[in-house]
């Protein structure tokens, strides 16, 4: 027969045993290796070209992306992708970027640039969608 005395004590060894078993467990939550590192891709953030943030606040330049972006959201016939396609307008130079799904949507994308500013300062970062 066990005595009373020492359950108590006997729990709490056990406890702190498993406790540690745990903690150097291979599938501890808290421990990481030191050859894991976070994932970092700021070397392709610094090679992206123009980003809405490069878009200017002068009032020519904010009335030139909104003539564009109005005339492609006139074309019930684009997809979503051509719809939400980016337009950055800096000093009068448009940037156009993103995916659409053909080669028909980018020209019809980047004719309705080209009917606000002249074609020569549209810059065509348009990808189609394979």
């Amino acid at each position: 027969m066990i005595s009373n005395r020492f359950t108590p004590a006997a729990l709490a060894a056990t406890a702190f045993l498993c406790f540690l078993g745990a903690a150097n467990s291979p599938h501890s939550l808290a421990q990481t290796t030191p050859t894991q590192t976070a994932p970092d891709n700021s070397t392709q953030n610094q090679n992206q070209s123009k980003t809405a943030d490069d878009q200017t606040n002068a009032k020519a330049d904010l009335d030139t992306t909104a003539q564009i972006r109005k005339s492609i959201m006139a074309d019930k016939g684009l997809s979503t992708y051509a719809h939400n396609v980016k337009i950055i307008t800096k000093n009068g130079t448009v940037t156009l970027k993103g995916p659409v799904n053909s080669e028909d949507e980018k020209q019809k994308v980047m004719s309705y640039a080209s009917s606000v500013v002249s074609a020569d300062k549209v810059t065509d970062k348009i990808t189609v969608k394979q």
